[in-house]
């Protein structure tokens, strides 16, 4: 009886790797779990291992600042198929040193996201531009290394880009935004928020080549005018998001057009912005005496 208990006995190791536990069990644990679980044994890490190369998506944002930098590398040291990689949050010790040889071996990438990694230099984003040609979204918000030479590379050789997240990087001018806006026609989301080098020649450029843009994001931008957000009204007839908050020289006389397209603007019509003021009035200030 003992010796039929153990035939039916079945251990999870003793499922097929490939056909059942990779895709079917392993996808659905935290990556922080994969981790412990390759230190359980042999069988266990050189089952994890197989999985970390056959992954197509790779998310720090939520662990990167818990993983050592020796990690990282051995985690993602035999990949060669992500599509998506995220590094947010991970600022404290992603590095060229670490990121070069991932971005190198993975050319099928389409979704980078480098946001807030302050350890890297604009060498990652050559190369991100020249090894992933099939690039359609990437995040570089608070880069503040970004420069306009390395932004022409990504432009030059990502003609298929999609959104871009250039939120404080600080060092890009109107002539880099220009060029991007030139060579990568396909853009439906741009933030240029948070720089005060943009200016009007940057948004109509964008205007006047992306013409499917969809979402763009000039907070803080504190040069911009009424004349751009004119020419993006009259030439991105797709456009569903603006954002011009603290954009101090855009006013209701070009965002009204955009407002009758129902475009979703972060900046409240200034009736409704009085009205709100006078609610927030009346609410502190039941007694107030309102009679002249």
């Amino acid at each position: 009886m003992n010796e039929e208990a153990k035939m039916r006995t079945c251990h999870l190791l003793d499922l097929p790797w490939e056909d059942v536990l990779v895709p079917h069990i392993l996808c659905y644990l935290p990556l922080q779990h994969l981790v412990s679980l390759q230190r359980v044994s042999k069988q266990f890490h050189s089952l994890i291992q197989m999985y970390l190369a056959n992954c197509r998506t790779f998310e720090l944002s939520s662990i990167g600042p818990s993983i050592p930098k020796e990690a990282f590398c051995s985690i993602l040291k035999d990949n060669k198929l992500l599509h998506s990689l995220s590094l947010q949050n991970c600022s404290a010790w992603v590095t060229d040193k670490e990121l070069l040889p991932v971005i190198g071996q993975n050319q099928h990438l389409q979704k980078v996201d480098m946001s807030g990694c302050v350890c890297l230099t604009r060498h990652s984003l050559v190369a991100v531009s020249l090894s992933c040609m099939h690039l359609q979204h990437l995040g570089l918000a608070h880069c503040e290394w970004v420069d306009s030479l390395s932004l022409r590379s990504l432009a030059d050789h990502c003609r298929g880009l999609q959104s871009i997240d250039l939120t404080a990087c600080r060092q890009l001018k109107d002539d880099a935004i220009c060029y991007l806006a030139k060579k990568c026609l396909k853009l439906r989301s741009l933030s240029c928020a948070v720089n005060a080098n943009v200016t009007d020649e940057s948004v109509e450029e964008v205007a006047k080549n992306c013409r499917g843009l969809e979402q763009l994001d000039l907070t803080g931008c504190l040069r911009v005018r009424n004349q751009s957000i004119r020419t993006l009204a009259e030439y991105c007839p797709k456009l569903q998001s603006l954002k011009v908050n603290h954009c101090h020289n855009v006013t209701e006389s070009s965002l009204d057009p955009l407002r009758k397209r129902n475009v979703v603007i972060d900046v409240e019509p200034p009736l409704q912005r009085a009205l709100v003021l006078l609610q927030d009035v009346l609410g502190f200030a039941p007694f107030i005496n309102l009679q002249i």
